[in-house]
């Protein structure tokens, strides 16, 4: 059985989806792997590196794709402008793709892996139980978007991070406050506090404040009731307009004494909630920034603008996409670590064994025999909903 690694064609990601270590250990379990030439060169890992540890390569997308049982990919497949095809019409029919697919947000792409009866896992759907801790891919692409972040917005800044004793006197520490204690959250409360920043953290999951403790930051504690506030996975509920408005409320106060605020709130398949109004930017101090990791689903903040870097009443807002990628060594690394945790779950006796009662299994599966078997995709389409 071949694995194929393509190189990733989306604009700004520089990461590719198995690193030589990873890929010397799957030919050592008895599979083949096929590399696209140049396919880890943005991440550091030339194709000498490839083919020291046992792999193919191959000349161009074509050839890496239609070699390939399994394609293991770092992002959705797209169209392919230098070939002309989309990446889904690369692949071989009826293969196997691994991948981050993200399938709510993008219907079209599911319905044509469905009729080339592409069987495909999106990896970010992976459960959050202890057997698939190796394989959660979004713990680690949310560590490195955590500490980026905060690298970011002390960039952005401008005053220093920690307290200085200078010859002209004391400079006093700059002031975080970290909206979202989730993996994310949690790294960028470590980071800043590492940089010397007075931290504050708040997340609607009173469950988390242990945790933000102990990392040395203020946990803020809301009056508001958040009995339901966190779902079986441990992720945070979506909750109601009126919920929203009540916490942008009790957050004000918070917020405008910060000179930092990053926001890291996130719902999955949901927009991302607006706990940062307009009216809140406009009560910080000129100068103050504002990092909102939830950019990509439409923002924390009312004001920001996915991919771009704004000024509004004097507050920098940056809502950065693909944070990751910008950490392109540690986040080919990480990711390649949980696809090989998830090959070895699913590939026995060099063979593809798909277990439909393992919950490790089943949870990620987004289309089987020429079907879409992802319940919240299926409806998504039913109903036209996303």
């Amino acid at each position: 059985m071949i694995v194929t690694v393509p190189k990733e064609i989306s604009a700004g990601e520089r990461r590719v989806a198995l690193v030589p270590s990873t890929v010397l250990q799957l030919i050592q379990s008895g599979l083949e792997v096929v590399v696209e030439a140049g396919a880890g060169g943005l991440s550091g890992y030339p194709d000498e590196d490839y083919e020291s540890a046992g792999a193919k390569i191959a000349p161009s997308p074509e050839a890496a794709y239609g070699s390939g049982d399994i394609v293991v990919k770092v992002v959705a497949p797209a169209h392919n402008q230098a070939v002309g095809k989309h990446e889904v019409h690369l692949m071989k029919e009826g293969s196997t793709l691994i991948s981050l697919l993200f399938p709510g947000s993008d219907l079209d792409l599911v319905g044509q892996l469905a009729d080339r009866k592409i069987q495909s896992f999106a990896m970010e759907l992976m459960p959050r139980i202890a057997r698939a801790q190796a394989m959660d891919v979004l713990s680690s692409i949310s560590s490195i978007a955590g500490y980026k972040a905060v690298l970011l917005a002390a960039n952005l800044l401008p005053r220093y991070f920690p307290m200085m004793m200078t010859a002209a006197g004391t400079i006093t520490p700059a002031r975080v406050l970290v909206v979202g204690a989730g993996v994310a959250g949690l790294q960028a409360i470590a980071t800043a506090r590492r940089l010397g920043a007075v931290v504050e953290a708040f997340d609607i999951r009173p469950i988390v404040k242990e945790q933000v403790q102990s990392l040395g930051a203020r946990f803020v504690d809301l009056p508001i009731d958040t009995a339901d506030a966190q779902d079986a996975g441990g992720y945070a509920k979506e909750q109601s307009a009126d919920r929203q408005a009540q916490i942008q409320t009790l957050l004000a106060e918070h917020v405008a004494k910060s000179d930092v605020v990053i926001t890291t709130a996130l719902v999955p398949g949901r927009e991302a909630p607006r706990l940062v109004s307009g009216d809140m930017v406009k009560g910080m101090r000129a100068g103050s920034v504002i990092v909102d990791l939830a950019a990509e689903q439409g923002g924390n903040c009312e004001w920001t603008k996915p991919g771009e870097h704004v000024v509004r009443e004097g507050v920098t807002i940056a809502g950065p996409l693909n944070l990751p990628s910008e950490l392109a060594v540690h986040g080919s690394d990480t990711y390649s670590r949980n696809l090989l945790a998830y090959l070895k779950h699913l590939v026995h006796d060099g063979q593809l064994q798909v277990d439909l009662d393992d919950e490790l299994t089943k949870t990620p599966l987004v289309t089987r025999n020429g079907e879409v078997v992802h319940e919240a995709t299926l409806s998504a389409i039913t109903t036209g909903e996303r």
